[in-house]
């Protein structure tokens, strides 16, 4: 392959996002328990099927589907960027639905408590902050890739939730030529027009690309839409079926220099 650049997701391919959002509901649970005597793991269980449940019944939900903005990073974002209007009703929703997922939560454990549900909103929001986890090989991988190939960050989500996850790691950003965030673009992953968007801003065709990224609905079927050569990173060795197959499958970024220079 004539690889010229490579694409990466950033959410559980550059950055451990499900360690990060795990260790924050663990934290706050935990002090739940504390406070109270309810079992944590049981509390987490409930917050995360409340959170989604109440999350799919707002009316921005085509819209965060459509951008990609799960619940859980609804339950931190402030929502403060993005010209679209559905971010100014996310802004305008985002502390009630913080209070309100933890508040039913513990509803579910047979506990009536808003102000803990508050409290707990706040915490979980700021536990989920100090937890900028980035994968042991990210940068030891960025550093042989840049300066050799354009690199170009791909990312679903509120711009100013992922500019935050960002400038949270530092250093990351000066990576890449370029850093497109779904939210600012308008459509999300697997949107064929934010992959084409990207091809645009590198100046390339789509067989001279590479797109990296751990979710097969996403970063792998957009790309195999346009005819870019796609990589799945299957950390975690799931089983796929052949409905989405991606050109190349790894476990480990490191794993990529065997792709673009087998030699």
């Amino acid at each position: 392959m004539s690889i010229k650049a490579i694409l990466f997701d950033l959410d559980d391919t550059l950055l451990w996002d499900d360690r990060s959002v795990k260790e924050a509901f663990q934290a706050t649970c935990k002090y739940a328990s504390q406070q109270t005597g309810v079992d944590a793991d049981l509390l987490e269980e409930a917050v995360r099927r409340e959170a989604r449940q109440l999350y799919e019944s707002y009316e921005t939900f085509p819209f965060t589907k459509m951008i990609g903005i799960n619940p859980f990073e609804g339950l931190w974002a402030n929502f403060t960027e993005g010209n679209d209007e559905n971010f100014r009703k996310l802004q305008q929703l985002a502390p009630q639905y913080r209070t309100q997922s933890w508040t039913n939560g513990l509803l579910a454990c047979r506990m009536e408590n808003s102000q803990l549900g508050y409290e707990l909103g706040e915490m979980f929001a700021a536990e989920r902050r100090n937890r900028p986890i980035v994968y042991e090989e990210t940068f030891q991988v960025l550093d042989e890739l840049k300066g050799k190939y354009k690199l170009l960050l791909l990312t679903n989500g509120s711009p100013d939730l992922q500019n935050e996850k960002i400038a949270a790691v530092p250093t990351l950003a000066s990576y890449f030529n370029h850093i497109v965030i779904s939210g600012n673009h308008g459509k999300g992953k697997p949107s064929g027009s934010i992959f084409k968007h990207a091809l645009e801003l590198l100046d390339i065709t789509a067989g001279e690309g590479l797109m990296v990224g751990d979710k097969l609905t996403t970063d792998i079927i957009g790309s195999n839409s346009i005819g870019m050569p796609s990589v799945w990173i299957n950390r975690h060795h799931v089983n796929r079926n052949d409905d989405i197959i991606p050109k190349f499958e790894i476990s480990n970024l490191q794993q990529l220099f065997a792709i673009i220079d087998p030699n």
